[in-house]
């Protein structure tokens, strides 16, 4: 057998179980007892059986045609019904047992097995019981023994549990199904034919859509059995045994590649941005403009404004400088060195600046919800943290839901402009999204409305890179929160112009073809 190198673990355990089944994974031996004596004994078993009136006499059943034969087998294999080498019982029907039925456990109470009984591979597990006078009466045809196996029959059809020595007295219910195979086969090889073959030879041939169940009696029944010389039999099973813990090394090594995998995307674009917001993703040009000269531009912006009554005074605001190799930081008559809180250097054409600078920090609010005309017919885009789940690229235009302009009057909601960006601060924290038309949201936000229209886009990518810093900075207990005065004191790197546009150029180029592989 030779394995493509595409192939998966279960792909590859499913070739090993086919070639298994065909009589290939094993070499025959002429000494072996040929299969047809083992047919010999298991009608004998069965006349047995019926004489002794524990199973009945079985209707003829029409013989093997060669288009019911999937493939060839060994010349010391014979081809057999599913009928032939086993005793199936489905559980008892729905309306005979009943929730209503089970008493709690007792010294006479008999259990209920269940389909997480075959699905966990534990006979201990359940607490549904029903008395005793009931299972005589009505259910011991359904009971369970050491040996059988019960197999699930809906919902995660096909997951088998051979029932182990000491199991409490007990019956099968309706989502199960009892297979008393004859000890002529080899248990453990009759359960991988019917794992590989007959669990999906079951869901192909059942009814129904969304829950697929064990198909009908007389379908599965007349499946074909390729049974092999006893000997051989358990010589197959032994090699699977020796193999299956390589599959499963195999599994183990292939979900760790696709874990890894799928976080690669993320991952670099991670390391893009780490480049972007040191400086190191484009080349420095000398005859940039330095960014300290469009600080000074977003300064005079935000004094005009103060003195129009647009937005107010921050009297937190600062001023960042370097002297010698030290950074400090100004505010009012006030000067302190902040080395400890530069995160990393940047180019010399490059400063450090708060957030709080480069624009004001709006927060929102939700007008009353039990006043209609607040939110009846409103126009106005409302966002949630929730809306922010659904923004689909780095715009966001409306939300769930709109308010009015009376709403928006009667709350702490503000009307963003265009060009805000909206940061959710709190359940959960860093959501993150430009709007491209006016808005308001509630108060799970902390939003930005840059003084400077030309740096939003890079302003954007920052706030993407510092959401873990800014979490780290969170308080609460219920639910963690970014306040506004704290989301406004995030340290934000910022480059000339000209290179702000350069770097998100690049970053958008190297995010689409990230995303296009």
């Amino acid at each position: 057998m030779t394995q493509d190198k595409n192939m998966t673990a279960l792909q590859l355990k499913n070739a090993i179980l086919q070639y298994a089944v065909q009589g290939k994974l094993v070499s025959q031996d002429p000494n072996d007892e040929p299969a047809s004596v083992l047919l010999q004994k298991i009608k004998k078993e069965r006349q047995v059986l019926v004489k002794a009136g524990k199973i009945k006499q079985d209707k003829p059943i029409k013989p093997i045609t060669n288009d019911e034969i999937p493939f060839e087998i060994p010349k010391s294999w014979e081809w057999v019904r599913l009928n032939d080498v086993g005793i199936y019982r489905k559980g008892p029907f729905g309306s005979s047992l009943t929730k209503s039925m089970f008493i709690p456990k007792n010294k006479t109470s008999i259990k209920v097995y269940e389909q997480k009984n075959a699905i966990q591979k534990d006979a201990m597990i359940g607490d549904y019981y029903i008395s005793q006078t009931y299972f005589i009466s009505k259910m011991r045809g359904f009971e369970v023994f050491s040996g059988d196996v019960i197999v699930s029959c809906a919902g995660t059809i096909g997951e088998t549990f051979i029932m182990p020595d000491g199991i409490e007295q007990g019956i099968i219910n309706q989502a199960l199904m009892r297979m008393q195979i004859t000890p002529v086969i080899d248990l453990n090889y009759f359960l991988l034919y019917f794992d590989y073959v007959l669990k999906r030879s079951a869901q192909s041939s059942s009814k129904g859509s969304a829950i697929k169940n064990i198909p009908p009696f007389d379908i599965f029944k007349n499946f074909p059995f390729p049974i092999p010389p006893l000997a051989e039999q358990k010589r197959i099973v032994e090699r699977i045994e020796e193999l299956l813990p390589l599959i499963n090394e195999y599994n183990k090594a292939e979900q760790e590649l696709t874990s890894l995998d799928n976080q690669f995307p993320e991952k670099l674009k991670k390391s893009i941005l780490q480049y972007a917001i040191q400086g190191k993703l484009v080349p420095q040009d000398p005859n940039d403009e330095p960014a300290n000269v469009l600080l000074e531009r977003i300064r005079a912006e935000r004094k005009k404004l103060i003195r129009e009554g647009k937005i107010k005074n921050n009297k937190e605001e600062s001023i960042i400088f370097r002297r010698d190799k030290s950074h400090y930081e100004k505010r009012g008559k006030t000067e302190r060195c902040i080395d400890d809180e530069i995160p990393f250097e940047i180019p010399e054409n490059w400063a450090w600046v708060r957030l709080g600078s480069l624009g004001p920090i709006i927060g929102g609010g939700t007008p009353k919800t039990d006043i209609v005309n607040y939110w009846n017919n409103g126009t106005i885009p409302w966002l949630t943290p929730a809306d922010m789940k659904h923004v689909n690229g780095k715009y966001v235009s409306k939300g769930e839901r709109n308010i009015t302009d009376s709403g928006l009057k009667h709350s702490s909601a503000q009307l963003m402009p265009e060009n805000t960006i909206v940061y959710s601060s709190r359940a959960p924290i860093g959501y993150i999204a430009i709007t491209s038309k006016p808005l308001c949201t509630n108060q799970g936000f902390k939003s930005i409305v840059p003084l400077n229209k030309s740096i939003v886009l890079f302003l954007y990518y920052c706030l993407i890179h510092f959401t873990p810093q800014i979490k780290s900075r969170a308080s609460g207990t219920t639910f963690t929160e970014i306040s506004g005065s704290d989301f406004a004191q995030t340290m934000i790197p910022l480059p000339p112009l000209a290179e702000q546009e350069c770097i998100v150029k690049r970053i958008e180029e190297l995010y689409a073809n990230i995303n296009a592989t």
